[in-house]
């Protein structure tokens, strides 16, 4: 099997850094949840450990941890939000923690947070969820690079979510934009009113998943109904992993 290789780019002294915290980016598959490993799959009791298609979005790609504390503090007024004339009900902070200030620049870190105004998301369903307050950003301190003809689908992790906050999902062509690509946020407004809390350095924060560029268009058909009864001939005749077996084509990631 031939494999294609994408580069998570830095510094040496950004590379080590990470290495210590045993924090680099690595395949996702490697950050299986522990409640998916509990799991029991078998005939009496037939979970979700069973389902391939849900235990390959927990192996496809790679994952990127958050590098530093990251202190939030969402809806919440403080002494300073308050002034004459000030009529909104809250507020929301970022303070982002130096772990080790000789990094520098090298690891794409700011003191300041940077943010992206509800106005520029418009009527998106994200505004509402984010209470209305502008959209915090994740700081990624790797370049990342694709083979030509090759992006990056950034999301956050599927089905395996931060209860307090996600990524919004992006498509970067990383074989021709070589520049940190950093990472805005919503906060989950619709569980808590106000959050105060630390993402903590080593949190999964964004699944990477390349992919080929290609053209496609599409069609209407009917359905095939041989095609379809001989598959279900298929899946009825074993009593577990049938599609495991006979259907599923396993991508390898290294």
């Amino acid at each position: 099997m031939i494999f294609k290789n994408i580069q998570f780019r830095a510094s040496p002294i950004v590379i080590q850094a990470h290495r210590n915290q045993n924090i680099l980016p690595q395949p996702i598959k490697l950050d299986i949840p522990k409640w998916f490993k509990s799991l029991n799959h078998g005939k009496e009791l037939k979970t979700i450990k069973g389902c391939i298609p849900f235990l390959e979005t927990l192996q496809t790609g790679y994952l990127i941890r958050n590098y530093q504390d990251t202190h939030i503090k969402h809806n919440i007024l403080t002494e300073f939000d308050v002034g004459p004339g000030d009529t909104k009900h809250g507020k929301g902070s970022v303070e982002y923690a130096i772990n080790n200030p000789h990094l520098g620049a090298d690891l794409n870190m700011a003191q300041e947070a940077q943010l992206h105004t509800p106005e520029q998301l418009g009527d998106s369903p994200l505004v509402k969820k984010n209470k209305n307050l502008e959209f915090h950003k994740i700081l990624n301190p790797w370049i990342i690079v694709t083979p030509p003809g090759y992006s990056c689908l950034f999301t956050a992790p599927l089905n395996n979510r931060d209860d307090r906050f996600e990524i919004i999902s992006g498509i970067v062509s990383t074989d021709n934009y070589y520049n940190h690509i950093n990472f805005p946020f919503t906060l989950n407004g619709d569980k808590y009113e106000q959050i105060d809390t630390i993402i903590k350095m080593g949190t999964p924060v964004a699944q990477v998943i390349p992919f080929k560029r290609e053209s496609w268009t599409h069609s209407i058909e009917p359905v095939d109904w041989d095609k379809k009864l001989s598959v279900i001939n298929t899946i009825q005749a074993s009593f577990l992993y049938a599609y495991k077996k006979f259907f599923w084509r396993k991508a390898k990631w290294k």
